[in-house]
């Protein structure tokens, strides 16, 4: 267990300050003509799926939702779970944990928040530069559609 230890101020006790994995989800929204993908407006830059930092006090779902709404102006339906990814080194900023769903998106998509753009792609036309590990994320999920297709 990684933790750092701090020293009360008003008894000098030593304090264990843990460090743990940040919550996020991340969402691939389905469109008619293929999935969104949002250019980050922040660090790291690129194209990434829409998603963010889960809230104190808010389920996942919920977070994944909000984060749709955010980014992309879109009300989400049909949500359901395709994984969870948890390698340490899929941020460069810290360690996270992401849980990705999949939903049919409805309205007309518009980049906001922290996108700076956005794009409907297909699974055969994504851009080379996909942050953090999207672009596993999109190979499970385009294995996971073939996997529907065929069965």
């Amino acid at each position: 267990m990684s933790f750092t230890a701090l020293t009360c101020p008003s008894c000098g006790s030593e304090v264990k300050l843990y460090r743990n994995p940040f919550p996020t989800v991340d969402i691939i929204i389905e469109m008619e003509r293929g999935i969104i993908l949002v250019e980050r407006r922040n660090k790291p830059f690129g194209w990434a799926l829409p998603g963010g930092f889960v809230d104190y006090g808010e389920s996942l779902e919920s977070a994944a939702v909000r984060e749709a709404r955010e980014e992309t102006s879109l009300e989400v339906s049909n949500l359901h779970l395709l994984g969870c990814y948890s390698d340490p080194a899929r941020d460069d900023r810290m360690h996270t944990i992401s849980t990705v769903y999949v939903a049919t998106g409805h309205g007309i998509p518009h980049a906001a928040d922290d996108a700076l753009n956005l794009a409907v792609f297909r699974l055969d036309s994504l851009p080379e530069r996909l942050c953090f590990d999207h672009a596993r994320i999109l190979a499970d999920y385009a294995a996971t559609i073939s996997a529907i297709i065929t069965a």
